[in-house]
């Protein structure tokens, strides 16, 4: 998962708020998703049948190598329309998971539950599909990216998703860093105008409709993979489903999600350099230490 910014010779505080905005969003993100994951635990939207499988996180890696080696496939093919179909897809199903898990909270019937998440999913997709503007794509984002998180947080008790999380980062390191294709990939698919990342522009004006993604060129926004949101907060949802606590979030929890922060400002210092980074091992390796942090504080075992 690339974490990218512009490259600037001089770095001042003003050049740090996009980053502190992102921050913001990862935030909004595990929030929501805590909210997220009670009514969805409640609905059965269990992505696996069995939470304590380790055997989980294999197929889930394994998934991910199917769809990234899908999309390259479909990059190198100049077959795009094959990303945006697929995409498009998982965005409106997810938000009807999202709408249907918070509409079951207010009493009404399944069939209405059912049509009103339908259409507001439809409805928000459509708008994405004609008007694909920073704050439309970072809203939708910020949904899909909760629900997904609450969904696998659900799905995957602490250990199979503390192993998800130790092999994604090493994977991403390996994709930005030795292969490169996740760099590939990101430019791939970014003139897509897709909810596959979150968007923080310098200036008010700025206008991801009309940026043209010149490699060479200084960008104007600092651009995050929507995984570097979601992978982190699935250990957030997890440490608060599955492990027994008083009031609404666990220390465990609650570690994790500043254990997040933490890792993210430290990805922050090397990505104002100006070079794409590879986000998961920094935000991975800080939702780890501040779950253990949180453990070890409320003298909670750590498994």
């Amino acid at each position: 998962m690339e974490v990218n910014q512009l490259s600037s010779e001089k770095t001042s505080l003003k050049d740090y708020m996009p980053m502190i905005g992102m921050a913001g969003v990862i935030l909004l993100v595990q929030i929501f998703a805590l909210i997220l994951a009670t009514p969805m635990e409640i609905n059965e939207m269990r992505a696996f049948e069995d939470p304590t499988s380790t055997a989980n996180s294999i197929y889930y890696i394994v998934i991910i190598f199917a769809f990234t080696a899908i999309l390259l496939l479909a990059i190198k093919k100049d077959m795009k329309w094959i990303i945006q179909v697929v995409m498009f897809l998982a965005v409106a199903s997810t938000l009807f998971y999202v709408f249907y898990a918070l509409l079951s909270e207010t009493g009404v019937t399944t069939l209405t539950n059912n049509a009103i998440s339908f259409l507001l999913a439809a409805g928000l997709t459509i708008l994405l599909h004609k008007f694909p503007e920073w704050y439309v794509i970072d809203i939708i984002g910020l949904m899909i990216g909760a629900g997904a998180s609450a969904i696998f947080g659900i799905s995957l008790a602490i250990i199979p998703t503390i192993v998800l999380l130790a092999l994604l980062a090493v994977y991403d390191a390996i994709s930005v860093y030795k292969t490169k294709h996740m760099i590939a990939l990101a430019e791939g698919v970014m003139d897509l105008k897709l909810p596959i990342l979150f968007i923080i522009p310098k200036h008010l004006g700025y206008s991801f409709r009309k940026e043209t993604f010149d490699i060479e060129g200084e960008r104007e926004a600092f651009f995050m993979g929507l995984g570097d949101a979601v992978m982190p907060t699935i250990l957030v949802v997890s440490s608060n489903v599955f492990i027994e606590h008083i009031g609404a979030i666990s220390y465990p929890a609650l570690g994790a999600m500043i254990g997040t922060i933490a890792g993210f400002f430290a990805l922050t210092i090397l990505v104002m350099k100006g070079k794409p980074q590879a986000g998961l091992p920094f935000l991975n390796s800080g939702v780890i230490l501040g779950y253990a942090a949180g453990c070890l504080l409320s003298g909670t075992s750590l498994f």
